[in-house]
């Protein structure tokens, strides 16, 4: 046999539960076979209180995570629509809103519990749940389902007396149907799980503020359609082994660098203590999210995972929009994590009945706010800020022959000790000072409509417009040797600005930054910015020049320039004393002289969005 013959069937081995077909998509519970994950860690034994919520087969509103005798299972697109129209049919408090379509031309749709009918009592707040952006992280979708049928048939309905419930049961619809057994390797279930990337190979959970993709651009339409007083982002973690099942956090979590500092305090003083109160109380173990600085030394310590605002928590500390990440942990039971979900879903809709006045008082103080200043660019701390005690689970260590080294053996017990795990959290290595304005100009047609997508108010110009503003020139640009989301990522550390009056044609935008999403518009438009547009390679233009000189022009036009200018001379004569190999270099000298002529290309490396101050 062929050696890649036999890995195959060594996999195939272990993971039990392909069909000879290997079908991609499978319709129902039975024709899956069950799935020996025997290469991963033993889970620890759980038998929580939130069990008590599942239903039983023969229940006319089973859920098919349900149905399942190990409740390992999590139905395709086509079954979890029709079991959700068939609950919009039957209850007047459930409706199905589509809000997007699909690269592929799949509906993307939200489904909405609420006793208002189409529209909503603006006094009642919206907790906005947000499942399958990672569509092999789909917790959030059985959970729903669960929390839904609940409302509608089981009793539960008051948990809509003072609030509104919209759930994404899949954002990455296409990700989701590219199905079966082989898509999550370090994580336990579902057995048939959805591909992480969605059908144009973009990670959606990269894409909050760019915009690049359908799906994230239909997000934030509905976000703005119904202003979420609570945005969740349910997904499912990798790394280490430890004892914690859901573990979720926010930017700004215990008071480190917030852009919305109120709403932060308020996650931190009524939200956090509540979360874990009622996950305790069910037989969950929560905790804050949790990233290994070195997963082959699990005890080295842990970080923050990064501020990014490319992520929906980074996003919503920018926009002010309360936002929660949960990431349940990839070794416990597909089981465990749904109901986990379930619970942190259901919680939070009580709590948002009960404290919403304070939660929008917060909204409305970090909305007003305009920092001179904003923090960018966090990097990791090389030194941690404190320890932090931690629920691990027993390892050891084995002699690996596969990899030649020493490896991690996780034994699924509980170390009854708490580990003093050193913290490591971030520090920003920029600081952008707040223009009042930003002026685009309409050819970039493309940036414009994506600011606009993110809500970010603007003037557009119905005629041509002379204005003073500073224009940035790119002192360092550096262009990326690999592409990263469809996209070659260009840097730039030294910028200079020039003062210029700029003409702005027909249909260019003034974008003032004296608004709620100001702080946005500040990541996405300044070049130095790891968010912005232009660090994602979206103005690769300004490093093109396009007109050049040749040596028999420039060499006597230099030596005019050496006669008639004393200052220009000793400028030459010194750099050629300060750097041998420019002074070697025949071309890069004649360069050096062409820079300083009116031929030059002005606009080369000239960022061409104004900045008004």
């Amino acid at each position: 046999m062929r050696p890649d013959y036999l890995v195959a069937a060594a996999v195939a081995a272990l993971v039990a539960c392909v069909s000879p077909a290997m079908s991609q998509t499978p319709t129902s519970v039975s024709n899956v076979a069950p799935w020996d994950q025997a290469f991963l860690p033993p889970a620890p034994t759980w038998n929580g209180a939130s069990r008590a919520l599942l239903r039983g087969a023969a229940d006319p509103w089973v859920t098919a995570f349900e149905a399942d005798a190990a409740h390992d299972f999590s139905p395709n697109y086509a079954d979890t629509r029709a079991w959700f129209d068939r609950l919009d049919a039957a209850s007047d408090l459930i409706r199905i809103e589509q809000f997007g379509t699909s690269p592929e031309g799949r509906p993307i749709y939200a489904v909405i519990a609420s006793k208002d009918g189409a529209t909503f009592d603006p006094s009642k707040p919206v907790l906005l749940a947000q499942a399958g952006i990672h569509p092999g992280e789909i917790d959030g979708k059985d959970a729903g389902m669960m929390l839904l049928r609940d409302m509608a048939f089981y009793g539960k309905d008051g948990l809509l007396d003072r609030a509104n419930l919209i759930l994404i049961p899949i954002l990455s619809v296409d990700g989701h149907e590219r199905a079966g057994a082989y898509s999550r390797p370090n994580q336990r279930g579902p057995r048939i799980q959805g591909w992480r990337h969605t059908a144009t190979n973009q990670n959606l959970n990269r894409d909050f503020m760019k915009l690049d993709q359908a799906e994230m651009q239909a997000v934030m339409g509905l976000i703005h359609k119904y202003q979420p007083d609570l945005y969740v982002d349910i997904h499912v973690t990798d790394g280490i082994d430890y004892q914690y099942d859901v573990t979720f956090g926010y930017n700004g979590e215990d008071g480190v660098w917030s852009r919305s500092p109120a709403i932060a305090s308020w996650l931190d003083a009524a939200f956090k203590p509540a979360m874990y109160e009622a996950l305790e109380a069910q037989g969950h173990i929560p905790g804050e999210l949790v990233f290994a600085i070195d997963d082959r030394d699990p005890k080295k310590g842990l970080n923050d995972g990064g501020l990014g605002e490319r992520f929906s928590n980074g996003w919503g500390s920018a926009a002010h929009v309360p936002t929660i990440l949960i990431e349940n942990h990839s070794l416990k039971p597909h089981e465990q994590r749904v109901l986990g979900t379930y619970v942190f879903l259901e919680q939070a809709l009580k709590l948002l009945a009960e404290k919403s006045g304070d939660l929008r008082a917060a909204i409305a103080a970090d909305r007003a706010l305009r920092p001179a200043e904003l923090p960018a660019n966090f990097d990791s701390d090389e030194t941690p800020s404190h320890t932090r005690p931690f629920k691990g689970i027993r390892y050891e260590t084995f002699d690996s022959i596969a990899s030649g080294r020493p490896e991690i053996r996780w034994l699924g017990q509980p170390d009854a000790e708490l580990w003093p795990m050193p913290f490591y959290g971030s520090h920003p290595t920029l600081t952008l000072k707040r223009p009042t304005a930003y002026w685009v100009p309409s050819y970039r047609h493309d940036v414009i409509e994506r600011l606009r997508i993110h809500g970010v108010r603007m003037e557009t110009l119905d005629a041509p417009r002379t204005v003073a503003v500073d224009m940035l020139r790119l002192l360092d640009p550096k262009v990326s040797g690999r592409t990263n989301e469809g996209h070659v990522p260009i840097s730039v550390s030294d910028v200079r600005p020039e003062a210029h009056d700029w003409t702005f044609p027909i249909g260019s935008v003034r974008v003032p930054t004296d608004q709620p999403m100001g702080d946005v518009a500040i990541l996405l438009l300044e070049p130095q910015s790891n968010e912005s547009f232009f660090a994602w390679g979206m103005f690769p233009e300004v490093l093109n020049r396009v007109e050049y000189i040749e040596a028999y022009a420039i060499a006597p036009l230099a030596e005019k320039m050496l006669a008639a200018d004393p200052a220009l001379k000793a400028a030459f004569e010194a750099k050629l004393a300060a750097d041998p190999a420019f002074a070697a270099d025949g071309d890069a000298r004649l360069a050096w002289f062409y820079e300083r002529t009116p031929f030059y290309d002005q606009r080369y490396r000239l960022y061409p969005v104004g900045r008004e101050n």
